[in-house]
């Protein structure tokens, strides 16, 4: 501004010079050599006037000259004119007051040239040898012996260049100045266009005496431009009054701005100098800086140099002075943000600025900054704090535009700094340090109803920000549902801080809970709307439970919970990728999706090692008992398939071993499908404990009554693994082949298993009952009588094939028809299994070949009537040949042991059993005298509490609380009849010195 207004006034004095030397001139070449010399000593610029001269003396005098020009290397200037005319009154001649008329400079164009700093700093050098660099006094001092009617620019055009900076271009200049006295008004109006904008600008001083007098004189500033710098700021009205002080300064007071619609009180002061000093104190009621941030950038000049190529901005046309300002403003508008008691200054010395926010309070809270920069570097670099005591986030992201489901207070204590000036410069070199916590924080977990299960709160907790570079760590102790959450979380600081709009983001994260009762982690991107990507681990020891304690139910048959894997999670549904899944131990793993619709909709396809359908259903066998008490009954539990309704789902299985319980098939590929409450799981034929098995089953939920259909086919199986792992049955082997076909119904496992109906077709071939063997009974008839028959599971009873057919009905499978084909025993049979107590009840009579080595025909053993009963829970049988019917007719037993070859007419038998003397006292033995006297021996034996279980079966008798095995009705009556005691299983066979009644017979028998 200074070198501007120095080459006008050169211009100004080079006319009026011309003016007074031309009468004294004779020929125009010698008046343009003579003007250019002379011009140029006075200046101190280097002055030619290259075109015509013209000049005139009446009415006034005139010059007129074309295709002048101006240099002064000193300041950086050069100028070229089209055309300069002047004219002053002739009373000028004579008189020590210069009138100037007009002073005229059309189409000029004047180039500044910026120096380098070395060449800067010499050129202030010499201009303070000279003065103090204001061209004011020396203008007032000219007007004071001038008045200047006209001086005007038409078409000029300024142009700054620079070796750092592209050339700026100030174009299409008019300017007009008027001073006709000093006592009078000093007005000057200009118009120019500038980067595309259009400026007209007028300036007035009441009177230039008052400035030379050192009183003030009243200013006016006008400004408008076109198009608008900003919405609302096409037009800044300035007033006050200006005072020359005695040490060279200037002081505004009582200034008043408007700038669009908004009003500012003014008080300035300007103190020129070698580093000229300007001190701004601005005060205003409301200051609305929301023009400002919405203003459009501006599109580039044409021939501007690109933005990849353009220097970065700086603040070196700030470090040619010091300053000091202060705005102070009752209100400050910025959007839909309204603070209050805005405090604000900033300070500029020697290239050094700093700046204090010293109070913005918002409806949120209150903030405080401070920063500062050397303003001399080509890319400033700004150092700074923030600090706010307690922001309201719920009115923080309102005044943001914005909903976010936090609320509490935001507190920050953090210092800062960046380079550069444009946005994209301070995105990429800003960086913060310190701390960020929250204070009574609640947060509202999307997507939950109850208000007491989705808020999340916080007391107080801290995040340490060590730099943008790091990540954001918050570690702290939050509450939910009343109980302690211990988080760690981590934030990429710059990704979060600098996101821009983080609700369509989402904020990139690592998240570690740790609960009572479960553990999250998450490593991915989630937005406040509630939608993640990214890994996910979640576990649980009872997730029943835990959905228990958020109010929410369906899942009662699963306890320990797993899942890791990737996820993508949305407000419409879920989808996972890599996952693997452990429910109740059983783990899985594959991908899958979940659409969130009414009803839920999941696709899934997992691999599985091991499915086994009981664990993960949450049911577990129980563990195998050998008796259970009369009447007692298996424990029950509530069946409710009613989730199924709220389910569609197709879920591909994979397994190499799939099964329930134990008992298991695979590998295997199948599908369980679940739809409108029903869900179905078809098994192909699949390897099954060295046989094949087929299998389908449907589980309906549809109805307020859940049922079930079972159909299966098994063959070739081997029996004895597989009825272990089923039941416990250890008693039988062989190859199996079996159909099965059983529905049911019931609200719990009880009624569910006690109204089971269907059918099933039972083959076993080439196999064995372990336990007994049924030829060796017989051939050891005398020596059970004598001791009692003992369990042995060393011994078996083979057979060729075993095979019967049951007819289900409330839960009891029943057969008639059971058939046993060995190589040295018959047997056929009738009874029943239990299904819902896990209990068998059969009743088997064998036939034997008549060597019992496999040789002639079929013996039937009626006579002696030793059936086999086998009777009990699956898991603890008792098979045991049944010898009540044999005590009770000893004459046909005897026969029948003739039958068997044993050499009973070599023994007195006949003399024993024909009634007189001993004999009588042996057949009244055999007939009824044993029952007496193993009940004597009962008796003698009473502490040990001996019973018919304890004789046949050689197990302890229950203790007096537990009920005897049930026995079916049909078979009560004939239990009636016999003997209530039988000979001990396993007994010992008592000394020769303690023979009793029935041992010394036997004896005598066998010697």
């Amino acid at each position: 501004m200074r070198r501007f207004i120095l080459s006008l006034l050169g211009v100004a004095a080079l006319a009026v010079a011309a003016i007074a030397v031309l009468p004294s001139l004779i020929s125009s070449d010698w008046v343009r050599a003579e003007l250019g010399r002379q011009l140029s000593a006075a200046t101190g610029s280097s002055i030619a006037f290259n075109g015509p001269v013209n000049l005139s003396a009446f009415p006034y005098l005139a010059v007129v000259a074309e295709d002048v020009t101006l240099s002064a290397e000193a300041e950086g200037i050069t100028a070229e004119f089209a055309e300069v005319s002047g004219s002053v009154a002739l009373s000028s001649l004579w008189s020590d007051r210069l009138h100037i008329k007009q002073i005229a400079l059309d189409r000029p164009v004047i180039v500044l040239e910026e120096k380098a700093a070395d060449e800067a700093a010499s050129t202030a050098d010499r201009g303070n040898e000279t003065g103090s660099g204001d061209p004011l006094p020396a203008l007032v001092a000219f007007l004071e012996r001038s008045a200047i009617e006209s001086v005007s620019i038409t078409s000029g055009t300024f142009i700054r260049r620079s070796a750092e900076d592209p050339e700026e271009v100030v174009s299409d200049v008019e300017l007009t100045l008027s001073a006709p006295d000093i006592d009078d008004e000093f007005s000057l109006s200009a118009s120019a266009r500038m980067g595309g904008r259009s400026y007209d600008t007028s300036f007035t001083i009441s009177t230039l005496r008052s400035l030379l007098e050192r009183q003030p004189a009243d200013i006016t500033l006008a400004v408008e431009a076109d198009p608008a710098p900003a919405p609302g700021m096409s037009s800044l009205e300035a007033s006050g009054q200006v005072t020359l002080n005695a040490n060279g300064s200037y002081q505004i007071r009582g200034g008043e701005v408007e700038a669009g619609e908004q009003a500012f009180s003014l008080n300035a002061l300007f103190v020129p100098g070698q580093r000229a000093r300007f001190l701004l104190d601005l005060e205003a009621d409301r200051l609305d800086l929301t023009p400002f941030m919405d203003a459009a950038p501006e599109a580039s000049q044409s021939g501007a140099p690109s933005a990849g190529t353009a220097n970065p901005a700086n603040l070196q046309f700030l470090a040619g002075f010091d300053a000091d300002m202060s705005i102070n403003a009752a209100a400050l508008v910025l959007g839909e943000i309204s603070a209050s008691d805005v405090s604000f200054s900033a300070a500029l010395k020697d290239g050094e600025l700093a700046a204090e926010l010293g109070h913005l309070g918002i409806d949120a809270g209150s903030l405080a900054a401070n920063v500062a920069t050397n303003v001399t570097a080509d890319e400033p670099v700004f150092r700074g704090r923030l600090a706010s005591k307690g922001l309201d986030i719920a009115k923080l992201s309102a005044l943001a535009g914005q909903t976010v489901p936090l609320s509490g207070a935001l507190t920050i204590d953090a210092g800062f700094a960046f380079r550069g000036l444009d946005g994209e410069a301070i995105r990429k070199t800003v960086d913060l340090a310190g701390t960020i916590g929250l204070r009574d924080a609640a947060y509202t977990l999307p997507g939950i109803a109850d208000e007491t299960m989705r808020e999340v709160k916080a007391k107080k907790i801290k995040a340490r920000i060590e730099s943008l570079a790091k990540p954001l760590r918050v570690a702290g102790r939050l509450q939910w549902r009343n109980k302690p959450v211990d988080v760690d979380l981590q934030i990429p600081a710059a990704d979060t801080i600098l996101a821009g709009n983080l609700s369509a983001e989402g904020i990139p994260l690592k998240l570690q809970m740790k609960m009572p009762d479960a553990n999250l982690s998450l490593d991915g991107k989630a937005a406040l709307a509630g939608t993640y990507a990214g890994k996910l681990g979640f576990s649980t020891a009872d997730l029943s439970a835990f959905l228990a304690g958020l109010g929410q139910s369906g899942a009662e048959s699963i306890g320990p919970l797993a899942f890791n894997g990737n996820v993508d999670a949305g407000t419409t549904g879920v989808s996972f990728q890599k996952a693997t899944i452990s429910v109740n131990g059983i783990e899985g793993a594959g991908s899958g999706s979940v659409e969130l619709t009414t009803p839920l909709k999941i696709s899934t396809a997992l691999d599985f090692e091991e499915l086994d359908l009981a664990r993960l259903a949450g049911t577990h066998s129980p563990a195998p008992q050998a008796k259970m008490a009369k009447g007692a009954e298996a424990a029950d539990a509530p069946l409710d398939l009613s989730s199924l309704r709220s389910i569609d789902a197709t879920i591909n299985v994979n397994a190499k071993k799939l099964g329930y319980g134990k008992v298991f098939a695979g590998p295997v590929a199948t599908s369980l499908v679940i739809s409108q409450g029903v869900a179905s799981l078809t098994l192909p034929e699949t390897p099954f404990y060295g046989g094949h098995v087929v299998a389908s089953l449907r589980a309906d939920g549809s109805q307020s009554e859940p049922s079930i259909a079972l159909k299966t086919s098994i063959a070739g199986a081997a029996a004895a693994p597989l009825l272990t792992d089923m039941a416990g049955f250890k008693h039988l082997e062989g190859a199996l082949k079996a159909e099965f076909d059983v529905t049911g119904a019931g609200g719990t496992t009880r009624t569910l298993a006690k109204s089971l109906q269907g059918n099933a077709n039972v083959g076993f071939s080439d196999g064995a009952i372990h336990g007994i063997d049924i030829a060796n009974v017989y051939n050891n008839l005398v020596s059970l009588m004598t001791s009692g028959f003992k369990q042995d599971e060393s011994k078996a009873t083979t057979f060729t094939e075993l095979g019967a057919s049951f007819a289900i009905e409330g839960g009891v499978a029943r057969t008639e028809d059971l058939k046993l084909v060995g190589p040295l025993i018959r047997m056929t049979g009738n009874g029943a299994a239990d299904l819902a107590q896990s209990t068998l009840n059969f009743r088997l009579e064998p036939r034997l070949v008549a060597s019992l080595k496999g040789q002639g025909a079929e013996i039937s053993t009626d006579g002696i009537g030793v059936p086999v009963v086998v009777e009990g829970s699956f898991a603890a049988p008792r098979i045991y040949p049944d010898l009540s019917d044999l005590l009770k007719n000893p004459d046909a037993a005897l026969a029948k042991l003739k039958d068997f070859g044993l050499p009973i007419d070599k023994l007195p038998i006949g003399d024993l059993l024909n009634g007189d003397g001993a004999g009588a006292a042996v057949k009244d033995l055999l007939g009824g005298t044993l029952d007496k006297a193993l009940k004597d021996k009962a008796f003698k034996q009473e502490e040990q509490q001996l019973s018919i279980e304890e004789i046949i079966g050689g197990d302890p008798a229950p203790k007096p609380d537990e009920a005897a095995v049930e026995i079916p009705t049909n078979e009560e009556a004939a239990k009636a009849d016999a003997p209530t005691e039988q000979p001990a299983n396993g007994a010992e066979v008592p000394s020769e010195d303690a023979d009793g009644p029935m041992e010394g017979f036997f004896k005598q028998l066998l010697r």
